[in-house]
């Protein structure tokens, strides 16, 4: 099994393998177009071109037998060697391949065994980076010289405090590599009983997913088509193009709207609506929608402070929304609807209120299986999470929906 540690490993053996190529060509580019003013010489242009040959030789040399080795070696030591005693005399003669030899400081760990041959690399390769600050060997007296022995320390006070915080990190990792031992270790005693619980719970998971998916297509597919239908039996009854024009739209929104939300469901069963958006703004979006398809007055007032709640408390409640103005639309003829999401210390509550035609719910049979999903597929929500659903109406006056359900707040916190 492959460990974030080893990834990390990996992608530093990577950086380490690249960064004095890549470092060495950028170097060499900007050389060229100083060349008049640092190297206006022949001699010193032919010095440096041969100089930036015999290091592409040595990285070439470098990606063959590198990989070959397991860590540290004579081989590798070679390679530092070598790569030094290149970009020295460079940055002396041109202070941009500075940034060559700077390549020292990233990989002596991979390449040098012992900590005293890890430090003389690291203040070798302060050295000539020193010279090139100060443009080149010091001619112009002590002062010079002064001024290099000031950015040799500062240098290597720098690297030492870099160095520091690397040890620290890396202890930090060690730590947390012996933890993770510990918990795999822990994880294979208990493998039997992890497997036996693993059984159950995808037993228990596939079933309750089965009743899941399929609520959650009739939620999408069956509510979109259901206001396609709609849309569409408009258009065939009007005569006013501009009517049939703009019907043909939302028909045509609908159908948008459902095939991402059948996207969306066979991905990871959330609604689409919440992907971007707390509960709050996504009940609006939904209600707003809902309210200029099918013209009804709706209001959505939210009292307490709003929480970003778990990802499944808010999907039910989106759900049971979603499913409750639909039953609105299809059955009620209500003139006005009010949503109210209220925030209490330890639930949150959702009421869905109509002023339309009302029904007896005392009277109404109870579905089961994937036949329908109504009323009882909204029950069947709010349990499946701890909550409740109650549902209030007569004939003539009206219908309330009011789902409670516990707060659970998101890791995020607070909207």
């Amino acid at each position: 099994m492959t460990t974030t540690g080893d990834k990390i490993d990996r992608r530093r053996a990577v950086f380490t393998r690249l960064a004095p190529p890549v470092l060495l060509v950028m170097s060499s580019i900007l050389a060229i177009a100083t060349a008049d003013l640092i190297t206006p010489h022949r001699w010193q242009q032919l010095s440096v071109i041969s100089l930036v040959a015999a290091a592409t030789v040595v990285h070439l040399w470098w990606f063959w037998a590198g990989p070959r080795r397991s860590g540290p070696d004579a081989t590798s030591t070679v390679y530092y060697v070598l790569r030094w005693a290149i970009g020295a005399p460079l940055a002396l003669m041109n202070g941009f391949y500075a940034f060559y030899v700077a390549a020292g400081y990233f990989d002596p760990g991979y390449l040098l065994r012992g900590r005293n041959q890890q430090r003389f690399a690291l203040f070798a390769c302060s050295v000539p980076i020193s010279f090139a600050q100060v443009g080149g060997i010091p001619r112009d007296g002590s002062m010079g010289w002064i001024v290099f022995g000031c950015l040799l320390v500062a240098n290597n006070a720098l690297l030492n405090f870099v160095g520091r915080l690397s040890e620290q990190e890396e202890e930090r990792s060690r730590a947390r590599a012996a933890t993770i031992a510990e918990l795999e270790k822990a994880q294979e005693e208990n493998a039997a009983l992890h497997a036996q619980l693993l059984i159950q719970a995808r037993e228990a998971g596939v079933a309750d997913e089965r009743r899941r998916l399929a609520a959650e297509i009739h939620d999408t597919l069956a509510q979109g088509l259901t206001g396609i239908i709609a849309q569409l039996q408009v258009v065939a009854t009007t005569p006013d193009p501009k009517v049939a024009e703009e019907h043909v739209t939302r028909a045509t929104d609908l159908a948008r709207h459902s095939l991402g939300e059948a996207r969306r469901s066979v991905q990871n069963l959330a609604p689409q609506g919440l992907s971007y958006d707390g509960l709050p703004e996504a009940l609006r979006k939904t209600v707003d929608q809902w309210a200029e398809r099918t013209g009804v007055r709706t209001e959505l007032t939210v009292t307490g402070t709003a929480q970003r709640l778990h990802g499944e408390i808010s999907a039910t409640l989106l759900r049971i929304t979603q499913e409750a103005l639909a039953n609105v639309g299809k059955h009620a003829s209500a003139t006005r609807v009010g949503v109210t999401l209220s925030f209490m210390d330890t639930e949150v509550t959702l009421d869905v209120r109509d002023d339309g035609k009302g029904f007896d719910a005392l009277s109404l049979p109870v579905r089961t299986g994937t036949g329908g999903f109504g009323l009882d597929g909204m029950r069947a929500r709010a349990e499946r999470i701890a909550g409740s659903l109650t549902i209030e109406s007569e004939p003539g006056s009206g219908t309330a929906v009011s789902a409670r359900v516990p707060l659970v707040v998101d890791e995020r916190g607070t909207t």
